[in-house]
């Protein structure tokens, strides 16, 4: 479980900086930008579920 955690928080990371990416070389001519934020908001309400259904369902040891 650990190591799906990880790989999420690191994909939200790398959507992140890609549309900052996108937002300088773009210069508003695109709509990778915002679709690369949507998908950062998508994975983290995904990970926040995720974690939140696990934790009530028992699934997670004391410590990630």
């Amino acid at each position: 479980m650990r190591y799906i955690v990880i790989g999420v928080f690191v994909a939200i990371v790398v959507s992140l900086f890609s549309a900052l990416y996108f937002v300088y070389q773009d210069r508003g001519g695109s709509t990778r930008a915002l679709k690369a934020l949507a998908l950062r908001v998508g994975l983290s309400v995904g990970l926040f579920a995720f974690l939140m259904l696990g934790y009530y369902f028992g699934w997670f040891p004391e410590r990630l």
